[in-house]
């Protein structure tokens, strides 16, 4: 694994955005790991976050000119995400979307930048059915600019479908949308990192296994 997965499962862990036993998701699934992106809330916890994102959008190379994040937990990331590519000389116009349209003031549903003739780099925490990036691939062709890429920050690459998977799609929500769009999505870690993120450390030895067992049975 490249420095920068290593340094945010390491981040998550410490903020406790992600951890290890079993957990019951929305989808019946047990899983042996759980995270939430929501538990990155310190202005330090945001700042390596957002160094983590960055770090992760160069390695990929993504030529984008605009940062966009999707209401709600796409607003503060894509913020911390601009502050931190300013702080490295990359100063890039920012914007994202109301839930709800304000009929005063500016109006509408976009705040911050125009997005006309953009490419768009779109971040959110993670995608699990995709709407919110649906939602705003809405409004940003409708502004005459175009998705250049989305970066999220784990991949669970896991097949769709309830406790047991659906035969008949063997693309993860990632994969899936990645293809509708012919987009590019990148993530700072996925779930092929943190299988050998816990076989290398002895810390996470005894959670190894499970991580390992619920990519064989649910990963795409």
């Amino acid at each position: 694994m490249t420095d920068h997965k290593t340094r945010f499962l390491n981040l998550a862990l410490d903020a406790q955005a992600l951890k290890f036993g079993e957990f019951t998701l929305k989808s019946g699934r047990k899983s042996p790991y759980f995270f939430n992106a929501g538990l990155f809330n310190s202005g330090r916890l945001m700042r390596e976050l957002a160094i983590g994102y960055v770090d992760a959008i160069e390695h990929a190379g993504l030529d984008f000119d605009l940062i966009f994040g999707p209401a709600y937990k796409g607003i503060p990331l894509a913020t911390a995400i601009a502050v931190e590519l300013a702080a490295r000389g990359r100063d890039l116009p920012l914007a994202y979307n109301r839930k709800e349209a304000k009929d005063h003031g500016e109006g509408g549903t976009l705040v911050g930048a125009p997005l006309q003739g953009r490419k768009v780099l779109v971040v959110d925490d993670v995608i699990s059915a995709g709407t919110a990036i649906r939602e705003s691939l809405d409004i940003i062709r409708a502004n005459g600019a175009h998705i250049a890429g989305i970066a999220i920050a784990l991949d669970r690459q896991e097949l769709p479908g309830g406790i047991e998977p659906d035969p008949s799609n063997t693309q993860s929500a990632t994969q899936s949308l990645s293809a509708e769009l012919g987009v590019p999505v990148l993530a700072i870690a996925t779930l092929a990192d943190l299988v050998a993120f816990t076989a290398d450390d002895e810390r996470f030895l005894q959670h190894a296994d499970a991580i390992a067992a619920y990519r064989q049975r649910y990963g795409a």
